[in-house]
């Protein structure tokens, strides 16, 4: 039977488990990707996964736990000890994915398992890595990579790509460094290839190349990667000196993490949470966002009853209420969204603010005017009342133009304050568009009707 994540495969894989059939297991998994074996050990219990992990060969384990998410991964590293995690683990693992999971451990096992590999050299490359921030190109990057010196011939430079390449995957381009390791170039393998044995490299490499810090933010990595289409980029410290490359899968990955935590913020989650997550641990990353629009609730009722006396009046004006708040609110998403994602690909700085703002002016002022007359006609195909229908659609015109301004002015105001703006696309605007279309809504009532 080979692997295919389905309840029949579950059932039949936990009931080789009971009976600790290893022989099977491992046949159920023959022809699976690592990342296919880590999806089935999160639909496993602690035990049971546990279990088939350590059923597998060092290699295998080691490719398995770069595709765990992270509470599945903390519970393996858990029950392993901490001289099978360093010479079974993460000798085996290129450096930057073994300073991911290490940066999973406590500092104590930490220092333990770094102190017991045997590789001293690389366990020395790992603990570097470990001293630059996660977020950073510094501890995105990896220390495998293949340098020669702009001073050697092309035969020297091939003798030193074998002797390197079996740590390097994904070798695409050599760096050319000078006497002091400063990063003075790239030489593509093909360009290499092509060159004869005697030419020198610092003739054929390629001056241009593009590299970044390692204190650059990871997520300017990966936009600066996705604008240009790297494949690879090198890193280098504040001389320029060469440190290590970042390739596109460690940019994926920071790609994948950026957007999921947008969308949940934009979904107003305060956690990194999935469905496999306990009751608990979802229920506390939903209840902030859930109170403060419960609190916008109070505020709205708290509105709608200073007008209770004109509502009393002429009681018509609550049944355009929930199209209003509705409208208000998607109309601020839009433009936060718009804003936010302006932010995010850097394109805020190419154009004023002001110009950004009057043209979010401009937009809602045009949708205003659309949907109010589509809003006006409804009304008088209805019969409605002819003064109700204006207030009604001027009222609509008002709540967009508000709601255009303000979703386009809050991530500004976070961005400036060192906030992450997608909070605005979440139910903050949403929450404040109800109450100001509440207020809006019945104070023109109120100067038109009454």
């Amino acid at each position: 039977m080979q692997f295919e994540l389905t309840k029949d495969f579950i059932a039949y894989l936990k009931s080789l488990i009971e009976v600790q059939d290893v022989e099977k297991i491992l046949e159920c998994f023959s022809d699976a990707h690592p990342a296919d074996i880590a999806d089935i050990l999160e639909q496993l219990t602690n035990e049971e996964a546990n279990y088939v992990f350590l059923q597998f060969q060092p290699a295998m384990e080691a490719n398995i736990l770069v595709e765990l998410e992270d509470e599945q991964l903390d519970r393996l590293l858990a029950v392993i000890p901490a001289e099978i995690i360093a010479t079974d683990l993460i000798e085996k693992m290129d450096s930057d994915d073994a300073t991911d999971i290490l940066q999973m451990l406590p500092e104590r096992i930490k220092t333990e398992v770094l102190a017991k590999m045997s590789d001293k050299e690389q366990a020395s490359d790992i603990a570097d890595l470990l001293d630059y921030d996660e977020n950073t190109a510094g501890g995105l990057m990896a220390t495998e990579l293949v340098r020669v010196n702009k001073n050697w011939n092309v035969q020297k430079c091939i003798l030193e790509i074998r002797k390197q390449s079996d740590e390097v995957e994904n070798l695409m381009n050599v760096y050319v460094v000078d006497d002091e390791d400063v990063l003075v170039g790239i030489l593509p393998i093909a360009r290499l290839v092509l060159a004869g044995e005697s030419a020198v490299v610092g003739d054929i490499f390629d001056e241009t190349a593009l590299s970044v810090p390692t204190s650059m933010p990871s997520e300017e990595v990966a936009n600066l990667m996705d604008k240009y289409g790297l494949f690879v980029v090198p890193v280098v410290d504040s001389l320029n000196r060469l440190k290590g490359r970042i390739t596109i899968d460690d940019v994926v990955d920071v790609i994948r993490e950026e957007a999921e935590k947008d969308y949940q913020m934009q979904a107003g989650l305060t956690q990194d949470v999935d469905d496999s997550d306990t009751m608990i641990r979802q229920t506390m990353a939903r209840l902030p966002w859930l109170f403060i629009g419960l609190l916008g609730g109070i505020l709205s009722s708290r509105v709608i009853g200073i007008f209770e006396g004109d509502i009393a009046k002429n009681a018509s004006l609550t049944l355009f209420l929930p199209l209003l708040a509705a409208m208000g609110g998607n109309v601020g998403v839009q433009s936060s969204s718009i804003m936010v994602q302006s932010i995010a690909g850097g394109t805020l700085k190419l154009t004023s603010i002001w110009t950004k703002i009057l043209r979010e002016l401009l937009g809602g002022l045009l949708i205003g005017a659309i949907c109010s007359v589509v809003l006006s006609l409804y009304n008088l195909l209805a019969g409605n009342d002819l003064q109700l229908t204006f207030v009604v659609s001027f009222s609509l015109l008002s709540i967009i133009v508000f709601a255009s301004l303000f979703g386009t002015f809050v991530p500004l105001i976070l961005e400036r304050c060192k906030i992450d703006p997608a909070i605005a696309t979440g139910p903050f605007v949403t929450t404040t568009n109800d109450i100001v279309c509440c207020l809006l809504y019945f104070s023109i009532a109120r100067c038109l009707l009454m």
